[in-house]
């Protein structure tokens, strides 16, 4: 190894074995900034050396190299003057595992080899010449000292004489080495293929350009920026968003059309420029056409028709009145969303239907920031854009199917959108400037209301859309539904004809909804099935009655269950509202003997659980009054149960029925098979209101019911109900649960006198019969 020395001590050390070839002691220093070491400065484990050449470098120094021997430890310095002599002890490799210390010197090699391979200044000889070291502790010396590391890392390696640990220590600052050496190589490969990237693109850019310029056809973006600045002019736009887009577009013109940067204020201004910010649709205000008009669309549906001929009537009086915020509520299939379009036909204005169904996520609706790759504007923007004016019909369908996760929550977004006090300056995250909404007729759709939230539900005027009749679903078809259908199959009426007494038939047999879809779908079934015969080369009149619409339809889906459900003691037909509109429910009741247990099953609710606990409390506290002993509960086990067990059912208004359910089972007397009945029990025997009156009214028509019992509170709410349905239907109205009793049963319960009832029947608090 060449060194250079200088110091006093050390020449005059040099100087004093230069002819005798005496070995000479190396040793290294802890600090190398101390001129004069002591002791205590220089580190105890050494390198015996012998001088193999000593040039002199000027008046004072030299020149020497240095061949290694073997290790030694200073015990003591013996002379400090002229120069440093010490007593040492010679250090010995020990070799304690054999096996190891041979695996690590093949993992050394094989690691080195490596290392020389990712350093082209390294000789390759480097490698072989390594490959015929033999000896292990002389292997790990020798890559160690020509090792780019630290003084203490190579101390560090001195130090150990087991021959197997030093070669661990030399192969992991070659695994060091080798890992830098990768990472360097990766990193200086992708800057010279970035380089070459750019380079190549340039190099192409400059061809591209000169090329065009020869065909002049030479690069537009100056003009497309010009275009876009007229259509920013042409756009309108207010003071705030003219101002910003001004500042974007002088920064793309100083910016190259390459950049990344460039597409993104590019795409940022064309919807600046694509927004309709004044423009807007004249509102036809003829009321008398919109009538005819929604008449000739919808059938029925008369309260919604009387809320926009209403809207239309006000704004042909007051021109900047604000959009009404309108929310149709009803069960699927009764043309909710269509009924938005033509709304919008009857005004004149653009259409644009939103489906929030299963959105979960607020950027939906106020869009992303531009800092995301890929950001749009919300929903609401995106409509405006495709709509082109300012005042469309916008519908927000199924908006109670909204949902909502760690994103936000994008019920809480509509919040400023359907507000007629806030939308006039809606803020987008993408454009953030206020865009007005306040023009705009946002028409929502929703099944039902419960899961909407009570801020949203409150900013919007709730029209509730119920099921159809008999007599509509009947029109509907015969007007609507085989026009389409026929259409659509390539068909006419001279090749097919539904009888009316058909229509009725699939309405009642094959059908039971509160909407029309299914009903369509039935229809274009059978004339499928016709298609078929055409397409066969049956050419004739194909006129379906009742007797072979099972040829198209097969057997019948529903039918007429209430007597045989009702033929024994303990059932009674009760009514229920749901989401698709009305239905009736069987609860079905019976005894055996026990220990006075309550069994309810049918996935019932919490309340509906409560509502056959106080139907049971309340026979309890008169059974002496229906002739029952003492004793009958508490021998007595009973179970009620509500079929269609898979679908979870709740609510109070099963309560009377519970309570005919129960009597007739303990009585023995049966429900009538042709009342059903709705209301909410007390324990003091009052019957009160429940909602869903004019679904529950059409249910109980469809399922064949002649007498409908009713809470009296609830008689206001018959004016839903169509005359032609009331005019089919004999309804009772009660008060009280003795008044259920004895219309629902076929006879009146025998009642026994209070005074000979025991003392213990506790009838303090049953009033009187």
């Amino acid at each position: 190894m060449p060194i250079s020395v200088g110091r006093p001590k050390t020449l005059a050390m040099v100087k004093a074995v230069e002819d005798s070839g005496e070995p000479i002691g190396i040793v290294a220093q802890k600090d190398g900034s101390v001129d004069d070491p002591t002791e205590d400065d220089l580190y105890a484990m050494g390198t015996t050396g012998r001088i193999v050449k000593a040039l002199k470098a000027g008046d004072e120094g030299f020149h020497l190299v240095l061949q290694g021997i073997k290790r030694f430890r200073v015990l003591e310095l013996t002379q400090t003057s002229p120069y440093l002599r010490a007593r040492v002890v010679e250090v010995q490799d020990i070799n304690a595992d054999p096996l190891k210390i041979e695996a690590l010197v093949m993992n050394v090699k094989k690691t080195a080899r490596e290392v020389v391979g990712l350093m082209p200044e390294i000789p390759s000889g480097a490698a072989q010449f390594v490959e015929g070291i033999d000896d292990p502790g002389h292997l790990a010396d020798l890559i160690a000292a020509n090792m780019d590391v630290s003084v203490e890392e190579k101390m560090e390696v001195l130090n150990l004489v087991e021959v197997s640990q030093r070669l661990e220590n030399v192969l992991e600052l070659l695994h060091r080495k080798l890992e830098v050496l990768k990472l360097s190589n990766k990193i200086d490969s992708q800057v010279k293929g970035e380089m070459n990237k750019t380079q190549r693109e340039y190099y192409l850019r400059q061809q591209l350009k000169a090329i065009k310029e020869e065909l002049g056809e030479a690069d537009g973006t100056e003009g497309d920026l010009d275009e876009l600045e007229q259509k920013l002019k042409n756009a309108g736009l207010p003071g705030e968003a003219e101002k910003i887009a001004r500042k974007e577009l002088r920064r793309l013109r100083q910016m190259p059309s390459s950049s990344s940067e460039y597409t993104v204020g590019r795409t940022y201004l064309e919807w600046f420029a694509d927004l309709p910010w004044k423009k807007s649709t004249t509102d036809v205000l003829d009321i008398q056409k919109a009538r005819e008009l929604l008449d000739a669309r919808h059938y029925g549906l008369e309260k919604v028709k009387k809320r926009i001929v209403e809207y239309l009537a006000v704004r042909k009086l007051k021109e900047d009145m604000k959009g009404p915020i309108l929310c149709m509520v009803g069960p699927p299939g009764v043309g909710k969303t269509s009924l938005g379009s033509s709304i919008a036909e009857t005004m004149g204005r653009k259409f644009h239907r939103i489906s929030l169904g299963g959105v979960r996520d607020e950027a939906e609706i106020r869009g992303h920031r531009r800092t995301y790759v890929g950001a749009l504007p919300g929903r609401i923007i995106q409509g405006l854009k495709k709509a082109g004016t300012r005042n469309p019909v916008i519908v927000l369908d199924e908006i109670d199917k909204l949902s909502y996760d760690f994103r936000g929550d994008p019920a809480s977004a509509l919040l400023e959108v359907l507000d007629p006090e806030q939308n006039q300056s809606f803020s987008d995250h993408y454009l953030e400037v206020p865009f007005d909404l306040s023009k705009v007729l946002f028409i929502a759709t929703a099944n039902q209301l419960d899961p909407i939230p009570p801020a949203l539900r409150d900013r919007m005027e709730v029209l509730e859309i119920p099921g159809y009749t008999h007599e509509e679903k009947g029109h509907i078809a015969r007007e609507h539904l085989m026009p389409k259908v026929l259409d659509q199959h390539g068909l006419s009426d001279e090749l097919v004809q539904i009888t009316s007494e058909a229509l009725d038939s699939i309405i009642v047999d094959y059908t039971r909804e509160a909407g029309v879809r299914n009903l369509e779908r039935t229809i274009t079934g059978v004339v499928r099935g016709v298609a078929v015969d055409v397409a066969e080369g049956k050419n004739d009149l194909t006129v379906v009655e009742p007797g072979n619409l099972f040829k198209y339809l097969g057997p019948e889906k529903f039918f007429n269950e209430m007597a045989q459900r009702t033929e024994l003691p303990g059932v009674a037909t009760g009514l229920a509202w749901t989401a698709a509109g009305g239905d009736i429910l069987f609860i079905e009741a019976t005894r055996m003997n026990g220990k006075g247990g309550l069994t309810l099953t049918g996935q019932l609710g919490n309340v509906m659980k409560e509502s056959a606990q106080a139907a049971q409390s309340y026979l309890r506290a008169r059974s002496p009054e229906f002739g029952l002993t003492e004793n009958f509960w508490e021998k007595h086990d009973i179970h009620v149960h509500v079929p269609a067990g898979g679908i979870p059912k709740d609510g109070p208004s099963a309560g009377v029925t519970m309570v005919s359910a129960l009597t007739s089972l303990v009585t023995g007397i049966k429900v009538r098979s042709d009342v059903a009945m709705t209301g909410e029990i007390t324990l003091r025997g009052s019957v009160l209101p429940v909602g869903g009156i004019k679904e529950k009214v059409l249910a109980a028509l469809r399922s064949g019911v002649k007498e409908v019992l009713l809470p009296e509170r609830n008689r206001k709410d018959l004016h839903e109900v169509p005359q032609e349905v009331q005019d089919q239907l004999t309804f009772h109205f009660v008060k009280r649960i003795d008044e259920v009793l004895d219309l629902a049963l076929e006879r009146p319960p025998e009642r026994f006198p209070p005074k000979l009832a025991p003392a213990s029947a506790g009838q303090e608090d049953t009033p009187p019969s």
